[in-house]
C-alpha cells in the first residue's frame, strides 16, 4: 500500500504550535485523530490535553492493529477507549461532558474487503478504478438542533445527540462502519476536518479533492485550504477560522 501523508497545526497557533491531528499509518492501516480543541477556560475536569488523548488513543490503537488482531473496528476502538480511560481515572473526572475527545477515521486493507469506521466529523473518501467517489462522513454533528456551547456539551456522546471518542467505550459502537471489496478500491483519503472543508466549506467536489491529493500531494492541499481561511469572510463559517489539517492518501 502507498501512502502520502501530511499533518500540520493550525497557522494561527502560538509557538510552540500543538498539533492536535496525528495520523498513523501501518502496512494494511490509516488512522487519523483529530481533538476537539478545549474551549478558552472550560473545566475539562481533566489534567492531560486533549493532543495527550489524542496520542494515547493512537498507541491504543497501534497495538492491535500492527499485530493484525481480526477484531472489528469498534471494538478495537472500544478497547483503545478503555484502556485511556484507566491511564488516568484516578487522576481526573471522566463523567465531566467537556472531557477532552477526537474523532476518528480509519480504515483496515484485507486480502478481500476494505473495513472503514468513521466516528464525528473526520471524513474518509473513496475512490473505485473507475473513478467513482463514495465519502464515509459522520455528520450528525451538523443535525444538532443548535450549536450552542451548551448544546454541543449536553449532547455529546448521548443519543440524539453526536458521538466522539472520550470517556465512553460505547461510543466506538456508535460509529459508521461498512465494509467494501477490495476490487473497489482504488485510492482512500483519510481527512481531519481541517483538510476536508476544501469540499465541506468550500465547494469542490470531492473528485477535486482527490484530484489535488493524487497530482500535488497533501501539502498543496492543505496550502490551499489555508488561503481560503485567510480570505473567507468571518460570516460564511461556523467555528474556527483555521484548524490543524490532516490528509493521508492511500492507493491500494
Amino acid at each position: 500500500m502507498e501512502i502520502r501523508s501530511l499533518s500540520l497545526p493550525a497557522p494561527d497557533r502560538r509557538p510552540p504550535a500543538v498539533n492536535e491531528d496525528l495520523a498513523l499509518t501501518g502496512p494494511d492501516f490509516v488512522v487519523v485523530l483529530d481533538g476537539a480543541t478545549a474551549g478558552q477556560g472550560l473545566d475539562s475536569g481533566c489534567l492531560h490535553t486533549v493532543a495527550w488523548l489524542v496520542a494515547q488513543l493512537a498507541r491504543e490503537l497501534a497495538v492491535p492493529l500492527l499485530s493484525q488482531s481480526s477484531a472489528p473496528l469498534p471494538e478495537l476502538l472500544a478497547d483503545a477507549i478503555a484502556a485511556v480511560c484507566a491511564v488516568h481515572a484516578g487522576t481526573c473526572d471522566l463523567t465531566n461532558p467537556d472531557s477532552p475527545s477526537s474523532t476518528v477515521a480509519m480504515f483496515r486493507a484485507g486480502p478481500d474487503q476494505v473495513e472503514h469506521l468513521v466516528l464525528a466529523d473526520s471524513p474518509l473518501v473513496v475512490r473505485a478504478p473507475g473513478g467513482a467517489i463514495t465519502v464515509h462522513s459522520d455528520n450528525r454533528v451538523d443535525l444538532l438542533p443548535e450549536y450552542t456551547f451548551e448544546a454541543v456539551r449536553r449532547l455529546r456522546n448521548q443519543p440524539g445527540g453526536f458521538w466522539a471518542a472520550s470517556t465512553e467505550p460505547k461510543a466506538a459502537y456508535e460509529a459508521l462502519t461498512g465494509t467494501t471489496d477490495r476490487g473497489d478500491v482504488e485510492l482512500i483519503a483519510v481527512l481531519s476536518d481541517g483538510a476536508a472543508r476544501y469540499a465541506e466549506r468550500y465547494g469542490h467536489s470531492w473528485e477535486d479533492l482527490i484530484d489535488v491529493l493524487e497530482t500535488e500531494g497533501p501539502a498543496t492541499l492543505v496550502d490551499r485550504v489555508w488561503k481560503y481561511d485567510k480570505a473567507a469572510h468571518p460570516s460564511s463559517f461556523r467555528g474556527k477560522r483555521y484548524d490543524d489539517a490532516t490528509a493521508v492518501l492511500c492507493r491500494l
